[in-house]
Formats: structure tokens, C-alpha cells, sequence
């Protein structure tokens, strides 16, 4: 399988709360729900396109929590939910115990790397890793990504988590393909450059 990361992201890299005002305020942040006025259909389109190669998720824990709060309640017929729900949900986490809340939810044991690298040794498509900052960053330290699917988004915050903040690697990236919305946001997907 192929570890990818899907964020949306602001012009100046924050990717802290896009999807709801309440999402995330820690450091004080009051920005939440920013992503969601430049959804649109080719914005759905590009995420149905994600969907359709994904084989199950990957999330550090306070991603999880957020999103094991809300997805499963989230009626049949959602696109999202209606992927979310039924996959594969693993978790990297120190803190969180079994069994997990949200159906088929697995807790990596051991080595946050060493797990995510068997994970990327099994057969399949993608695993995409949704917001999980930290993680993220783990997995870019350890060379365990291996595709980068950000929507860039015609806004800045100034302030806010941000996806490369406090990353210490240079890794150089190649440019696979693109979209840009009706909105402006620009959909790139990047693959390490390793050769």
C-alpha cells in the first residue's frame, strides 16, 4: 500500500479546523471551518478521485477523536461518510486504549514507524492520512510517505498548526498532477522525488 496525505491547506500552510468552527481551537485559534466556502464540484471530484484509490485511513489520536465524534452519526447516502465509515481506520496513539469507539478502528502497537512501515507492506492501494499533524511530521522523518495530496487554498490565516511546521528535512518533491477549482483553490498531488 501507498501511505498518501490528503490536507487542505492555506496559502500560508495552516491546516489546523478546516471543516468546522468548532474542530479545533487549541492555541486559541478561532479560524475553524475556513476550508469550507471553496468546496465545490470539482473539489468533490478530485476528493471522489482520492476516495475511489483509498484502502483505509490513517490518523494520529486528536484527529481521530475529532473525527470519531462526528462520522459515525453522519447519515447514509454522505460522500465522505460513506467511505469513512465502512474502511479501515488505524490509529497511531500512546495514549488511547482498545477497544476504539468508531467501527473498524485498529491502535498501531508498538513503534509508530515500524507499524505505518508493515502497514505499507501489505497489498492494496492507498492508506490516506487525514489532518494528524504530528504524525505527518513522524512519517516524514522516517521517509514513510509516499504521495502528498494538498488543496491549496486562496486564503491566509497567519496563524494556526501548520503541515511542515517545525519539519527539519529537506525532501524534494515531483509535481503528478493538478486541478484548479471554481473557488481557486488549486489541487496538487506531489510524490517524493527519491532518485
Amino acid at each position: 500500500m501507498r501511505i498518501v496525505v490528503a490536507e487542505g491547506l492555506t496559502l500560508d500552510g495552516v491546516m489546523q479546523a478546516p471543516g468546522h468552527p468548532d474542530e479545533d481551537r487549541s492555541g486559541g485559534f478561532e479560524h475553524g471551518g475556513w476550508q469550507m466556502p471553496y468546496f465545490d464540484e470539482i473539489a468533490a471530484g478530485e476528493v471522489g478521485k482520492s476516495m475511489a484509490e483509498t484502502d483505509g485511513f490513517l490518523f494520529g489520536r486528536k484527529t481521530y477523536e475529532i473525527m470519531a465524534a462526528y462520522w459515525p452519526d453522519v447519515p447514509e447516502g454522505d460522500l465522505f461518510g460513506d467511505v469513512l465509515n465502512p474502511l479501515p481506520k488505524y490509529v497511531a496513539s500512546t495514549t488511547l486504549e482498545e477497544p476504539l469507539s468508531w467501527a473498524h478502528s485498529t491502535l498501531l502497537q508498538g513503534d509508530v514507524p515500524t507499524a505505518v512501515a508493515e502497514l505499507r507492506n501489505r497489498p492494496g492501494k492507498n492508506i490516506v492520512v487525514l489532518g494528524s499533524g504530528q504524525l505527518v511530521r513522524t512519517l516524514i522523518e522516517h521517509d514513510l510517505i509516499d504521495g502528498y495530496g494538498l488543496t491549496i487554498h486562496p486564503l491566509v490565516l497567519g496563524s494556526g498548526k501548520r503541515l511542515f511546521q517545525d519539519v527539519d528535512i529537506r525532501f524534494p518533491l515531483r509535481l503528478v498532477d493538478t486541478a484548479v477549482t471554481s473557488t481557486g483553490a488549486i489541487v496538487a498531488n506531489y510524490e517524493p522525488d527519491r532518485g
